[in-house]
């Protein structure tokens, strides 16, 4: 009995061989043998991903373009989804000419706008993140500019307007002051916090080993910081595009707001329709922009 079990325990393992004395123990049991699940199947390339992160938006998109032929089709002051297509054919066939300084092309309007806000939001970024970081550092300047923040945060972009045309006496520095002071909120407050939920361990070894502040914010607080201010860049280009639109819809020029006023001026629905997309998706890469921005100089943790 102890030599059977030596050379069974000795016996080289063979998953044919057990496969097959299992199932012959199944079917001496009566029990239905369990089949192999085929070897291949682990390695084979599953398509569900792919499938369930491009068909979804294209239902969505469809969804979409049935919606608005349904209310094309009640409503004859709406163009429909194919008179909109060949109206965006015939508009960007030349999005670049120029007929004066009131007839100008889509394209031209658009790099007006992003003109605008580049220059705004890049004025409040060289404003609004060294001024989140002192908030952030010193206790007093937090509480002196809280009050004040908290004040005109809420305010309206649009409702600063006036008060740019009243200083700068002109259309374009005023719809770019607008979008400065929409812009900053979000820099000052989410540079500010960051600032704030720095593990207080590092600024007791910073003490310890005698740091200067320069060392402090460059070594110690910029990276920490760091996920948070890129979020309140992109929460500011956001609203930033936003309010462009809407700024030069008043102050008029050259503009994708101003082109789409113009535009109902001139009962042109199908060239507003064209440029809400043209809005949302120019909004869209800025923002995708961004976020991959982030996520390059972000840690695993912040980008999920």
């Amino acid at each position: 009995m102890s030599a059977i079990m030596h050379v069974v325990e000795n016996a080289p393992v063979s998953t044919t061989t057990d496969a097959k004395v299992s199932d012959s123990v199944a079917k001496s049991i009566g029990a239905t043998p369990v089949a192999d699940k085929p070897a291949t199947r682990a390695g084979m390339f599953s398509l569900r991903p792919f499938f369930m992160s491009v068909v979804p938006p294209i239902f969505g998109v469809l969804f979409l373009v049935l919606v608005w032929e349904i209310i094309s089709a009640k409503n004859s002051g709406i163009p429909s989804p194919a008179v909109t297509l060949k109206s965006a054919i015939d508009l960007f066939a030349d999005p670049f000419y120029s007929n004066g300084p009131n007839d100008q092309g889509i394209g031209w309007n658009i790099l007006a706008s992003l003109k605008r806000v580049a220059v705004g939001f890049g004025l409040a970024a060289l404003v609004g993140i060294p001024l989140g970081f002192m908030i952030g550092r010193f206790k007093f300047l937090s509480g002196m500019f809280n009050p004040i923040i908290s004040l005109l945060k809420p305010v309206s972009p649009l409702a600063w307007l006036p008060i740019g045309l009243l200083v700068f006496k002109a259309a374009d520095p005023a719809a770019i002051w607008s979008i400065f002071i929409c812009s900053i909120w979000p820099m000052i407050i989410n540079t500010a916090v960051g600032v704030q939920r720095v593990p207080q361990d590092y600024m007791n070894v910073a003490r310890v080993l005698n740091l200067s502040e320069w060392k402090i914010v460059t070594k110690i607080l910029f990276p920490s910081v760091l996920p948070y201010m890129l979020t309140g860049v992109r929460l500011a280009i956001g609203t930033a595009w936003l309010v462009i639109v809407a700024a030069e819809m008043l102050t008029g020029g050259v503009g994708i707001g101003f082109w789409v006023w113009d535009e109902w001026n001139n009962l042109n629905v199908a060239h507003i329709i064209i440029a809400i997309v043209v809005i949302g998706i120019v909004g869209l890469v800025l923002e995708q922009i961004l976020v991959g921005i982030a996520r390059v100089f972000t840690y695993e943790d912040v980008k999920n």
